[in-house]
C-alpha cells in the first residue's frame, strides 16, 4: 500500500522504543496534559451550560417570553391583542397582568414586594406557578377574596402560612377624616410557592387581577400588559421584533432576553473567561511537545543526516517531525474528548456518588438555590475545543521540525 515517506518514517519514529527514556516520559506527559486540559474544558463548560439552563428555566417559570405593554401603562385592547397573538401557531399562551410596587407587613415585619395581578385561568397557559405551590391551592385565588400567593422566603421572613392575614401597602394615598393615609388592604395568604430564584421567592406577591385593579386603582377593563409564551424561548427576540410591526400605535413588545440582559450577559462573560483560562492549560501541555521534539531532533541527528544524504529534502524532514508532534497532540486530544464526554454526560451521577463516598455535600440545599450539579453538553463547544487543541498541537511542531530541517549532514556525522 502506498504511503508518503514522511508519514511512514514519522509513524515509525513514534512507535519505536526510545533509547532516551526521558524523551518518552516527556511525550507521555505532553499527551496526558493535553488530555487533562481538554477533559477539564468540556466538563466545566458543560456544567456552566447546565447552570445557565437551570437558571433560565427557573426564571422563565414565572417570567414570560414576550411582553406587550403601552407607553402609558394602560392597555385597553388586551382582549383583542390576546386573540391576535393566539392565531400564531408558535404562541402557546397569553394572559393579561397588572403590576405594581408595594410593601407587606405583619406584626413588626415589613418587606418591599412586587405585586402581580393575574387571571388564574389564562395564567396557567404561560406560568408554572401552580406547579410550584408547596402549600395551598391555586384555585383558591378567586376574584373578591383578596387572597394572595407569596414566595417561601417571604413567608418565612413574615412568619406566615396559609390562612394567615398580611397587610399590603401600596404607594398611593387615601384622604380620610383623620388626614392623608397610605392605601392598605388586609389580605389572606392562600398559598406559598417556591420557584428557586431569590428574585421571586423573597419579593413576589400574586393576587387575582380584579383585586389588583381595585388595590392599585387601575381603571375598569384596563391592564398593564399582556404576557406571552411561545414554543421556542430562543426565538423570542425575533418574534418580538416581528410583533412590534403589527401592534397598534402606542403599544410595543419586548422579550425575556431584554428584561434579563445583564444577568445572561454576565453568565456569558464568565463562560468566555473560563474558556480562556482552561485553554491555557491545553496550550501549556501542547507546547511541551516543543521540548519533546527538540530533544528528539537532537537524539536523531545522525538519522536526519543519513536521510538527507539519501536525498530527503528539508521539507520532508520537517514533515517527519511534524507527524510525530501531530500524533502526540491528536492522541491527547482524542483521550481528552473521550474523558470530557464521559464526565459531562454522567456528572449528575458521578457527583452524588462522590458526595456519598466522602460523606459531604458540595451544594447544600439550605445555602444554594440549585443543590444539584447540572450538565448540558453542547456539541459546538466540543468541536471548538477539539479544533483549538489540535491547532496548538500542530503549531507546537513547527519550530522543532524547522530546526531538524536545518541540520547539516557533515556536522551531524562528524563523530559517528
Amino acid at each position: 500500500m502506498f504511503k508518503p515517506l514522511a508519514l511512514y518514517v514519522g509513524l515509525r519514529y513514534t512507535r519505536a522504543k526510545r533509547r532516551n527514556h526521558f524523551i518518552s516520559f516527556i511525550s507521555l506527559t505532553s499527551m496526558m496534559g493535553i488530555a487533562l486540559g481538554v477533559t477539564a474544558l468540556i466538563t466545566v463548560l458543560s456544567v456552566m451550560n447546565g447552570f445557565e439552563k437551570e437558571l433560565r428555566t427557573r426564571m422563565l417559570g414565572l417570567a414570560p417570553h414576550v411582553v406587550i405593554s403601552s407607553f402609558d401603562q394602560r392597555v385597553t385592547l388586551w382582549r383583542e391583542l390576546i386573540a391576535h397573538v393566539k392565531k400564531d401557531p408558535e404562541v402557546t399562551g397569553a394572559a393579561p397582568y397588572i403590576q405594581g410596587q408595594g410593601m407587606v407587613t405583619r406584626n413588626n415585619s415589613i418587606k418591599g414586594t412586587l405585586l402581580q395581578g393575574i387571571d388564574p385561568e389564562r395564567e396557567q397557559e404561560i406560568s408554572q406557578i401552580q406547579n410550584k405551590l408547596q402549600k395551598g391551592q391555586f384555585s383558591d385565588l378567586t376574584a373578591g377574596s383578596f387572597g394572595v400567593l407569596i414566595g417561601k422566603e417571604l413567608a418565612q421572613s413574615l412568619q406566615v402560612t396559609v390562612g394567615d392575614k398580611i397587610t399590603v401597602v401600596v404607594p398611593q394615598v387615601a384622604v380620610t377624616p383623620v388626614g392623608v393615609l397610605p392605601r392598605m388592604k388586609r389580605m389572606t395568604v392562600k398559598g406559598v410557592f417556591q420557584i428557586g430564584m431569590h428574585e421571586f421567592d423573597s419579593a413576589l406577591v400574586v393576587m387575582h387581577i380584579s383585586d389588583a385593579a381595585k388595590l392599585l386603582r387601575v381603571p375598569e377593563d384596563t391592564v398593564h400588559g399582556v404576557n406571552i409564551k411561545i414554543k421556542d424561548m430562543f426565538a423570542a427576540q425575533n418574534y418580538s421584533y416581528a410583533l412590534n410591526k403589527q401592534l397598534p400605535v402606542g403599544y410595543h413588545s419586548h422579550d425575556w432576553s431584554y428584561r434579563h440582559a445583564n444577568f445572561f450577559q454576565a453568565i456569558k462573560m464568565e463562560k468566555r473567561v473560563m474558556f480562556i483560562i482552561l485553554t491555557l492549560i491545553v496550550a501549556v501541555a501542547a507546547f511541551n511537545i516543543v521540548s519533546t521534539l527538540v530533544m528528539m531532533v537532537t537524539d536523531k541527528q545522525a538519522d536526519i543526516a543519513i536521510l538527507q544524504t539519501l536525498g530527503a529534502s528539508p521539507r520532508m524532514i520537517m514533515q517527519i517531525f511534524m507527524v510525530q508532534g501531530a500524533v502526540i497532540g491528536t492522541i491527547g486530544t482524542l483521550l481528552g474528548v473521550g474523558g470530557g464526554l464521559g464526565l459531562a454526560l454522567n456528572v449528575e451521577t458521578i457527583v452524588p456518588a462522590i458526595e456519598k463516598l466522602f460523606s459531604t455535600e458540595f451544594l447544600p440545599a439550605e445555602v444554594y438555590y440549585i443543590s444539584d450539579v447540572p450538565s448540558d453538553l453542547h456539541w459546538s463547544d466540543v468541536t471548538v475545543i477539539t479544533a483549538v487543541s489540535l491547532f496548538f498541537s500542530f503549531f507546537a511542531t513547527l519550530y522543532p521540525a524547522w530546526r531538524a530541517s536545518r541540520t547539516q549532514p557533515a556536522e551531524a556525522l562528524r563523530y559517528e
